[in-house]
C-alpha cells in the first residue's frame, strides 16, 4: 500500500488505509520512504544461547551432535546462574527488537537454577515490551524430572493472570533424555492444565536410534502413546522422521518448526520441509538460539532446500509463507491475541525498515525485496503491543549500553563456571 497509514489505539491496530484522519493529539510517526510490515515472530528460540557467542569450549572439538550436546550445551546451561539467565535473555531480546521481531516462543534450560527461572525471563520480556511464550526444558539428564514443577507452576501462573503478553507451553528436551515416568508425569500435568508440549524431535539420527533401541518404537509414536501430540504441541526439527511419523504429526494436528541455520551448524541434516508442508502440517520457522534475525532464517530455509534437492525452482514462496503466515498461525495457538497482519483488530506489532528499494517495489514483488533487501536493511522503528520499543534504531525500553556491559561480566563468569 503506497503511502499507507496505520492508526493504533491501545495495543491494537484500529484502522489501515491511504487517507486516514489522525485523531486530535495523536502521536505521529513519519515513515515516509520506509517499509512498514508486521512485527516478525520467532517460533523456536533459546535466549540463553546468546551467551555462547564468542565462546569456544575447551578440549577436542565435538565430532557429532551428541558430543555437541555433551561438550557444549549441557555444560553451558548447567553453568547459568539467575543473573546469567536474566542477562542472556536481555541481550537476545535487544537483538530481537533491533531486527523487528516482536514475538518469541522460547525454550529455556538452567539446571543449576531451575525454580523461578521462567519468572526471570518473563520479567525481561515485560521490560523489553515483547510477547513471549515460555517453557522450561524438562530432562532427566541431571536430576530425574528436572523442570516438571517449574513448567507446571508457570503454566498455572500465566493462565491465572490471563495476560496475553506472557504465555506458556510445557517444555521437554528430547525423548532421549526423558524416561517413561517423566513423560507420564508430563502427560498428567498437561491434561490438568490443558497445555501442549514444546519438544525437540529427531534433530539427529541418534535420537531415533535411541528411541528404537530403548523403547522399540519411533519418536512420534512414543510421544503419541503418552498423549503428547496434538494441536497445542510444538515439535521442533523433525529432520529424521520417517513417513509414518510425518503422517501421525499431520493426523494429530501437531505444530512443527524448522530451524535451518542451526541444523546446518550442527551438521544434522536437512529437514524435509516441502514434504511436511504438502502433508498439511503447520510448519513454522525458528532460529534455535542461533540469532534473533527471522528474515535471515527464511532466506536460509529456501536456499538450503534448493541446495539439498538440487532444484532451483523450489522453496522460495514456501519459506516466506512460513515466516509471514505459518508463524502467525502458530502464535495464534500460543497467544490469545491475533498478530502478523496489518489489519484492524490485530495486535499492534509493527516493524519499520529504513529501506530504499533499488528496483520497483510493488504488488507481487515484495518477497524478493524481503529476502534480498530488507534482510540487510536497518530496522528504524519497532512497535509491540502498541508501544514504541525502538525509534531511529535506539531502544527505548531497555538501557542497551548498561545491559551489554553487565552481560559481558555475566558471560565471562558463566564461561569460567563452564
Amino acid at each position: 500500500m503506497p503511502n499507507g497509514q496505520i492508526l493504533i489505539e491501545g495495543q491494537k491496530i484500529a484502522a489501515v488505509g491511504p487517507t486516514l484522519q489522525a485523531p486530535p493529539n495523536a502521536q505521529i510517526i513519519d515513515a515516509a520512504g520506509m517499509v512498514v510490515m508486521p512485527g516478525l515472530i520467532n517460533a523456536h528460540h533459546h535466549l540463553y544461547s546468546s551467551f555462547a557467542r564468542g565462546f569456544a569450549a575447551p578440549g577436542e572439538p565435538a565430532r557429532n551432535f551428541v558430543q555437541i550436546l555433551e561438550r557444549v550445551w549441557w555444560k553451558l546451561d548447567l553453568a547459568l546462574d539467575p543473573e546469567a539467565v536474566r542477562y542472556s535473555s536481555y541481550v537476545a531480546l535487544l537483538e530481537a527488537i533491533h531486527t523487528g521481531c516482536t514475538t518469541i516462543i522460547d525454550h529455556h534450560a538452567s539446571p543449576s537454577c531451575t525454580d523461578g527461572s521462567l519468572d526471570i525471563i518473563a520479567e525481561t520480556f515485560r521490560e523489553a515490551g515483547l510477547s513471549g511464550c515460555l517453557c522450561y526444558e524438562t530432562s532427566d539428564r541431571n536430576t530425574p524430572g528436572d523442570g516438571l514443577a517449574e513448567n507446571t507452576r508457570f503454566i498455572r501462573q500465566t493462565q491465572a493472570s490471563r495476560d496475553g503478553q506472557i504465555t506458556a507451553l510445557f517444555g521437554l528436551h528430547a525423548q532421549m533424555t526423558l524416561s517413561d515416568a517423566t513423560l507420564e508425569a508430563t502427560a498428567q500435568a498437561c491434561a490438568e492444565t490443558n497445555a501442549g508440549v514444546h519438544i525437540h524431535v529427531a534433530e539427529d539420527a541418534a535420537d531415533e536410534e535411541d528411541c528404537l533401541a530403548k523403547h522399540g518404537s519411533r519418536i512420534i509414536q512414543r510421544l503419541h502413546k503418552f498423549g503428547l501430540t496434538g494441536p497445542k504441541s510444538l515439535f521442533i526439527h523433525g529432520i529424521h522422521l520417517d513417513e509414518s511419523e510425518m503422517d501421525l504429526v499431520a493426523e494429530t494436528g501437531t505444530m512443527m518448526v524448522h530451524n535451518p541455520e542451526s541444523n546446518m551448524n550442527n551438521a544434522v541434516g536437512t529437514q524435509k520441509m516441502l514434504t511436511l508442508l504438502k502433508k498439511g502440517i503447520l510448519l513454522g520457522l525458528g532460529t534455535d538460539g542461533m540469532t534473533s534475525h527471522m528474515i535471515s532464517a527464511a532466506r536460509v530455509a529456501h536456499l538450503l532446500q534448493r541446495a539439498t534437492l538440487a532444484d532451483p525452482r523450489v522453496a522460495f514462496v514456501e519459506a516466506c509463507d512460513m515466516l509471514l503466515n505459518k508463524n502467525a498461525q502458530i502464535a495464534a495457538r500460543c497467544f490469545p491475541e491475533k498478530r502478523g497482519q496489518l489489519v484492524p483488530g490485530q495486535l499492534a506489532d509493527i516493524a519499520i525498515f529504513d529501506y530504499v528499494p533499488t528496483t520497483p517495489l510493488e504488488p507481487g514483488r515484495f518477497l524478493g525485496h524481503m529476502l534480498y533487501g530488507l534482510n540487510y536493511a536497518r530496522v528504524h522503528t519497532t512497535i509491540a503491543r502498541g508501544k514504541i520499543l525502538m525509534r531511529d534504531s535506539k531502544v527505548l525500553t531497555l538501557d542497551e549500553q548498561a545491559i551489554c556491559a553487565k552481560a559481558h561480566e555475566c558471560a565471562r563468569a558463566t564461561w569460567q563456571r563452564f
